[in-house]
């Protein structure tokens, strides 16, 4: 299936549960241009009924569903909003490519599930719809994810010199851009995951704003090693994680009792800094240029602590690359979205471990 009309929405909550990130991009030229974006936060409801989902629990099935539909609404609501704000009608645009949220990723068995009705999101926006991008990839026997290595080889390489494109999110990914080298990508660590969840349990605050209370506390030695003791971060790509293996009761495991939560806080943000920088220099080298994309790139204590970390290389954000860090995993998936309309492969195979490139995601017609 193709189609001519070269815009596309890209739509994207992530593992952080922050809200939705949408995009409308222009494939017309040899690299994506973003038109519009919009963030929509999410309800504190649905929040509480996303982060209630992540573990078993009685009816779950007709709770998943449930909040799939709800999740549709919501998604269509912010498809009209970033459309209205440009003036473009749903006639205008070839696809929404919609990552839909993730509840439980478990590709070692077979599957890795991201709620989302794509059927009802195209009837209520009238646009066709391309979702669940991570089940071809899984059936090929790869990981699912990450996906964005793909997109960001196509963006940001070609540079000339060894570049590193660190994504942090809820959970931080990495892809490897050094030229004559095959590209390399994968998950590498919580990101703000665990520092969302532990401030919001003190402090009742969503995320922490440039990394400001983790800057009042002090790194607990032996509560980082202990945390980087986990087999994950050891482990060789490909792999990937989620809220499956990084949480709340995985952290609580590794306190003793009596911790200032500040203390805590500043060890989180180290581990994360730390994994990342640890999984660059053992699987990426010696790279000239890091960039950063992802809510972590607006946290000016962790880009701190990646910079010192990093001494050899530059470190900056992905703005300065002409793609504004808050929006470029939203236009990851309009450019997945796009490349499944023409019929193009998504996955690199090197990154996910599939036994070969795969067309990804599944088409509702408008």
């Amino acid at each position: 299936m193709s189609s001519a009309v070269p815009l596309v929405v890209g739509l994207m909550s992530g593992t952080s549960l922050d809200g939705i990130d949408a995009v409308l991009v222009d494939f017309s030229q040899s690299q994506p241009r973003t038109l519009a974006t919009f963030w929509q936060p999410y309800p504190n409801a649905i929040r509480q009924r996303a982060l209630q989902l992540q573990t078993a629990r009685d009816d779950e099935i007709h709770s998943a569903a449930l909040f799939a539909n709800e999740l549709a609404h919501c998604y269509s609501e912010a498809v009209g909003q970033l459309l209205a704000s440009v003036g473009v009608g749903a006639a205008q645009v070839a696809a929404i490519g919609c990552h839909g949220q993730t509840v439980r990723h478990q590709p070692a068995t077979g599957y890795s599930v991201q709620l989302n009705n794509p059927a009802l999101l195209a009837e209520l926006t009238g646009i066709t719809v391309v979702a669940d991008f991570r089940s071809r990839d899984i059936a090929a026997g790869g990981q699912g994810a990450p996906l964005v290595p793909a997109f960001h080889a196509a963006v940001f390489g070609g540079s000339g010199l060894h570049r590193v494109i660190l994504n942090i999110g809820g959970i931080a990914n990495l892809t490897d851009l050094k030229p004559g080298r095959p590209v390399r990508g994968f998950d590498c660590g919580p990101g703000n995951l665990l520092m969302d969840a532990w401030i919001e349990r003190h402090k009742q605050l969503r995320y922490d704003a440039a990394g400001d209370w983790a800057s009042q506390g002090r790194v607990l030695p032996e509560l980082l090693q202990g945390l980087l003791a986990d087999g994950f971060f050891t482990a060789g790509p490909p792999k990937s994680c989620g809220r499956d293996e990084f949480n709340l009761d995985w952290l609580k495991r590794h306190l003793v009792g009596g911790e200032r939560p500040e203390d805590v806080q500043a060890t989180l943000l180290e581990l994360t800094a730390v994994s990342a920088s640890a999984a660059i220099a053992r699987w990426c080298g010696d790279p000239a240029e890091l960039f950063v994309c992802g809510g972590g790139a607006r946290n000016q204590a962790l880009m701190a602590r990646l910079q010192y970390h990093a001494t050899n290389c530059r470190v900056a954000s992905t703005d300065s690359l002409g793609q504004p860090a808050d929006w470029v995993e939203a236009v990851a998936f309009a450019w997945l979205a796009w490349r499944t309309l023409r019929g193009e492969t998504g996955n690199l195979p090197e990154v996910t471990g599939a036994r070969g490139p795969r067309v990804l995601g599944a088409i509702y017609p408008r």
